[in-house]
């Protein structure tokens, strides 16, 4: 991994403002066995049918978490991609998601700082019914443009 060079996402210069990006997640088994094992979080809400069948919720519920990494995984690799750092996040969760459900996540661009290389991006995400399940706010740190390496090798020959 080390050794391959990776391409890095768009700088502040190549964003728009009102640029969107949309990205379609299936909550599965494996992710959330995957999330159980590195958080240790065994709260019956989010694994024990028989448990969350006696709540208002009826079936287990993702944990807003997971939701949270599947916001941030679409930063890191899309919008702006790689290289991006997400530096602050005020997220809502209006409704539950349950197992196994289809979100659709919608990213858009609402305001780029040059000067403060800083970009504001709004996200949300609907269930497969259209109903709003996260909503937030999201300040993220472009990549940035390396130094060529010929220019710092040669450095000496300008």
């Amino acid at each position: 991994m080390l050794d391959k060079k990776r391409k890095l996402g768009k700088k502040i210069d190549e964003l728009k403002v009102d640029e969107v990006y949309e990205k379609v997640c299936e909550v599965n088994d494996k992710d959330l066995l995957i999330y159980m094992g590195l958080t240790d979080d065994a709260n019956p809400l989010y694994l024990q049918h028989d448990y969350a069948s006696q709540t208002p919720f009826q079936r287990p519920v993702v944990p807003p978490v997971m939701l949270q990494g599947m916001i941030s995984q679409a930063v890191s690799m899309h919008l702006p991609g790689p290289g991006s750092h997400l530096t602050y996040q005020e997220i809502t969760y209006p409704k539950h998601v349950h197992h196994y459900e289809t979100v659709t996540f919608t990213y858009k661009i609402e305001k780029i700082l040059d000067e403060e290389h800083l970009i504001y991006i709004s996200v949300q995400g609907e269930d497969s019914s259209g109903d709003v399940v996260v909503h937030g706010t999201l300040h993220v740190v472009p990549p940035y443009e390396p130094d060529s390496l010929n220019s710092i090798s040669l450095e000496n020959f300008y």
